[in-house]
């Protein structure tokens, strides 16, 4: 009897593991899937297109621009990129380093540059970090809800 129980308790043990693997095989590709969204979003800055761009961001989201107050809603953070991309010298791109997906919200984290001319007419070529927030909308697309950045100290 003992070593039925003991079975069955493997058993079980087993059933639970087995049971567990899709679910995180399933948080990993969404976490995948999320990742290149956002590279997919720094391909639309690369391009320096605006509407792409502000296509990434939910209608209430806020972003965090260095130096500048926050953006709330979407034409607002659209605006912020406008202004970026007014500067025909300005250019920026970022890669995804760590993304994570749990129920209705994930986030993405990585590095970026840019560049520009600044006042004086020298580029001017920043690095920095960025974090995202993102929130799966009822069509099952991901927005981005809280985009934050700024850059590494000198």
């Amino acid at each position: 009897m003992k070593h039925f129980l003991s079975l069955l308790a493997l058993a079980g043990a087993y059933a639970l593991l087995i049971a567990a693997v899709p679910v995180s095989a399933h948080i990993e590709a969404n976490a995948k899937a999320l990742a290149q969204i956002d590279d997919d979003w720094s391909n639309a800055a690369v391009a320096k297109d605006v509407e792409k761009v502000a296509s990434f961001y939910a209608e209430d989201a806020i972003a965090y621009p260095p130096n500048e107050p926050m953006a709330v809603g979407k034409a607002a953070a659209k605006k912020i990129w406008a202004t970026y991309f007014a500067d025909p010298t300005f250019k920026i791109s970022w890669k995804t380093v760590h993304a994570g997906v749990s129920g209705d919200l994930g986030y993405t984290t990585g590095t970026y540059e840019d560049s520009f001319k600044g006042p004086d007419g020298k580029l001017v070529t920043d690095k920095g970090k960025y974090v995202c927030v993102w929130r799966k909308q009822k069509d099952g697309s991901w927005k981005a809800i809280h985009d934050s950045w700024n850059l590494d100290a000198k």
